[in-house]
């Protein structure tokens, strides 16, 4: 093979052979990004960028155990695999024995494709979305609105091999859509964001029209104290709330006493009822339209995840199972620690049971309560309750009589997702979404909107 070849697959290759370790995992990540930015009704910059980031593990069996060392590098070409390769070879010897050691993985399949060149996203993504984004432009402007946001679309094609033989390759496409229409003055503001893998379910007119209403909602300003409303909550803002639950929902933790999910007096919560509505939280790596890796790929270890389970099959798992807890997040090593089953994280996450209802037929069933369009700034308070502070933000509305009737200030909110899962009332219908304040780090969810009688808003905020 030529020095200067540089395929993904032909790396992970040769920095397999190039290994002296006992055991190595290698891992390619070819990205590629495209994206559209825009303000005041016009674009302002856009761009394409390519890269790749090579990770190499090394393990080392010893007297006392096997150690591991983990080094990761971007643009790494094949002669510069070597140095890589030993770096990780020499930090597994200067470490002492890893406490999550298990076999490497064997026994997978190989993916089809996994010689073949990586997927990759271009401008082209944009081909139908960037017309329709210019008719919205002159829309807004006619309606005297501005248009803010961006458009991001990235396509990562990640290669794993083991000295163990997995031969794996997964290409994750990643699209994101976030739109701020604002008034001329600055005072109104209202956002809509979408997830997406192609950008060809995506209409700026209709994000655009559902903007424009909301931003006539904000014509009627009012101001309300801090307190304890009925509150509907969108799937966006549900999203965030479930997935920093999700993040928090670690097997070992709880087992150790440390979390939300622990029994007092010791073991975990699994069995217990959560919420009185039939609801089950899951992740599927096949669910239609929000695929994701069907295997683990782990740069690092740390909490339930291990560098040892690379390569492990992911399938699809009930978090919450009509609505008693059904499974917290483990690797093969806390599942062992622990007695509960292997149940790594999966890289999306569905809400479902709920009524075939939409957000406006939940508004329309509304006697008095708030209508939130999202979350922002999320910050954990306790641990042990999982009690979560963040901030509303780009609308709160008052609704009356089952009509949306002005928009009032913002607020600084705490809760608990767990603790409002035990009092949600009612959950609409589960819809593809987009988290607002976690859309940088995990974007493919479902979620329903979710009605909560007593929603704490615990001060006034002042953010538009």
């Amino acid at each position: 093979m030529s020095t200067r070849t540089s395929r993904p697959h032909e790396v992970v290759e040769r920095a397999l052979e190039l290994s002296r370790a006992d055991g190595c995992v290698v891992i390619a990540n070819e990205h590629s990004t495209a994206n559209l930015r825009w303000a005041g009704n016009a674009l302002t910059t856009n761009g394409v960028t390519r890269g790749r980031t090579l990770t190499v593990v090394a393990t080392v069996d010893g007297a006392q155990g096997t150690a591991s060392g983990v080094v990761s590098r971007s643009a790494v070409t094949v002669d510069e695999l070597e140095p890589v390769v030993r770096a990780a070879e020499a930090a597994a010897r200067g470490a002492g024995p890893a406490e999550d050691a298990r076999p490497l993985v064997t026994g997978v399949a190989p993916s089809p494709g996994f010689t073949e060149a990586p997927a990759e996203t271009s401008s082209a993504v944009f081909a139908d979305f960037a017309p329709a984004l210019g008719e919205a432009f002159a829309r807004a402007r006619a309606g005297g609105r501005e248009l803010y946001g961006f458009a991001n679309h990235e396509m990562v094609s990640s290669y794993l091999g083991t000295s163990t033989g997995l031969r794996l390759r997964h290409d994750q496409p990643n699209g994101t859509l976030e739109l701020n229409a604002k008034s001329p003055d600055r005072t109104r503001s209202a956002w809509a964001g979408r997830a997406t893998r192609d950008f060809k379910d995506v209409d700026p007119a209709s994000l655009d029209a559902e903007l424009a209403v909301r931003l006539g909602w904000a014509k009627r300003r009012l101001e309300l104290p801090a307190g304890r409303y009925e509150t509907l909550l969108p799937p966006t803002a549900v999203a965030d709330l479930l997935i920093y639950q999700l993040w928090s929902a670690s097997g070992r933790d709880a087992a150790e006493g440390r979390t939300v999910f622990s029994k007092p007096g010791g073991g975990t919560r699994i069995g217990e009822r959560l919420t009185g509505l039939p609801l089950s939280l899951r992740s599927d790596p096949g669910e239609p339209g929000l695929e994701s890796a069907p295997f683990v790929i782990a740069h690092s270890s740390g909490g339930d995840q291990s560098v040892f389970d690379n390569g492990l099959p992911l399938t699809a798992t009930e978090w919450i199972r009509e609505g008693e807890l059904n499974r917290l997040t483990t690797s093969r090593h806390s599942a062992d620690l622990t007695g509960l089953p292997v149940a790594p994280g999966i890289d999306n996450l569905i809400l479902d049971g709920g009524e075939d209802r939409s957000l406006e037929e939940m508004v329309a069933a509304t006697g008095r309560g708030l209508l939130l369009t999202c979350l922002w700034y999320i910050r954990e308070v306790d641990p042990a309750t999982l009690l979560l502070t963040g901030l509303t933000r780009d609308g709160v509305y008052l609704v009356e009589n089952g009509e949306v009737t002005g928009e009032v200030n913002n607020f600084r909110f705490n809760e608990s997702p767990v603790d409002l899962l035990g009092r949600v009332t009612e959950a609409g219908r589960t819809e593809k979404t987009l988290p607002r304040e976690w859309g940088d780090w995990f974007t493919r969810a479902a979620m329903p909107a979710m009605r909560v009688p007593d929603f704490n808003m615990s001060s006034v905020s002042q953010g538009v």
